[in-house]
C-alpha cells in the first residue's frame, strides 16, 4: 500500500489535471456556442424574447454540465440548500462572492437568470457568444444600468447580483457597494440572499486556477429566506438614505452569515 503522502500527491496531481481539463472544456464550449449554437438559434427563432429565453436555457444546462463534470472528476463536491426557493420569477438574488465559479453555480441552478456582466466579457472570444445571445446587462450602461436591472425584474427574470462588485479579497473582508440596494429600493423589490461557502478556499481574487488547494473543495450554497423591502421604504427616508441603510443591513447580514459558516 502506498504511503499517505504519496496518495495525497497523486490525488492533488489528478485534481490539478482535472481542473485544467475542466476549464479547457469550458472555454471550448463557449467557443462552440458562439460559432455554432447561437448562430443557428438566431436563424431558427426570429422572435427576440423567445430567442433570449432559449439562449439562457442553453447556458443554464451548459453550466450545469460543467459543474457536473467537475463533480464527476473529483475537483469539487457541492450541496444546494433551499433550492425550491429559486422556483419563482422576478427574484433579486444577492450572493457573496468567494470564488471565480460562483456565477457558474448560480447560473446553473437559477431558471431564466439575468446578470450584470463586465464589458470585457462582451468581447472575450470564450464568453461573447453566450453573453450577447442571452442579452445580459452590460455594466457600462452608466445611468441606464439601474433602470435596466429594474426592468429585467419586472419582466420576470431572476437577477443575480454580487453586491461586493468583485470577489471577496483574500483577507475575507466583505465590503458591499450600494448598487444592489438602489435596485431594491427604487424597484420596491424584496431580496433573496444566497450564502456561498467554499472550503477550502479556491479560485479566489488574484489566485490563478492552477493554485489548487491541498484537498477537494466543498461548496455549500444556501438560499435564505427573503428580506422584505417594506421596512426600508416606509421610514420616510429619501431613496438615497434608504439605500444606505439597506446596504449597511446587508453588509452586517453577510458578515454574520459568513461567521456562522466559519
Amino acid at each position: 500500500m502506498l504511503p499517505l503522502k504519496v496518495l495525497q500527491l497523486l490525488g492533488r496531481t489528478w485534481r490539478l489535471l482535472a481542473t485544467g481539463f475542466s476549464f479547457s472544456a469550458f472555454g471550448l464550449g463557449g467557443m462552440l456556442l458562439w460559432l455554432l449554437v447561437f448562430p443557428c438559434l438566431h436563424m431558427l427563432i426570429w422572435q427576440r424574447t423567445r430567442r433570449i429565453h432559449f439562449a439562457r436555457a442553453i447556458i443554464r444546462y451548459s453550466f450545469r454540465s460543467f459543474i457536473g463534470l467537475m463533480n464527476f472528476l473529483g475537483v469539487l463536491r457541492y450541496q444546494i440548500i433551499g433550492e425550491k426557493k429559486l422556483a419563482r420569477q422576478g427574484l433579486l438574488l444577492l450572493a457573496n462572492h468567494p470564488s471565480l465559479i460562483d456565477t457558474v453555480f448560480l447560473m446553473a441552478f437559477v431558471k431564466n437568470a439575468d446578470c450584470i456582466v463586465k464589458n470585457g466579457l462582451w468581447n472575450n472570444p470564450f464568453t461573447r457568444g453566450p453573453v450577447r445571445a442571452a442579452a445580459y446587462i452590460n455594466n457600462e450602461q452608466g445611468t441606464e444600468l439601474l433602470d435596466a436591472c429594474i426592468n429585467s425584474l419586472k419582466e420576470g427574470n431572476n437577477l443575480i447580483i454580487f453586491p461586493e462588485g468583485t470577489r471577496t479579497p483574500a483577507n475575507g473582508n466583505i465590503q458591499l457597494k450600494r448598487g444592489a440596494a438602489n435596485i431594491a429600493i427604487r424597484g420596491l423589490q424584496n431580496l433573496t440572499p444566497i450564502i456561498i461557502h467554499c472550503e477550502p478556499k479556491t479560485l479566489g481574487k488574484g489566485v490563478p486556477w492552477w493554485k489548487i488547494p491541498e484537498r477537494q473543495v466543498q461548496f455549500i450554497i444556501e438560499v435564505k429566506d427573503d428580506i422584505l423591502i417594506q421596512s426600508f421604504t416606509t421610514t420616510g427616508d429619501s431613496e438615497v438614505m434608504a439605500a444606505r441603510h439597506l446596504t449597511e443591513f446587508l453588509q452586517h447580514y453577510f458578515i454574520q452569515e459568513k461567521a456562522h459558516h466559519a
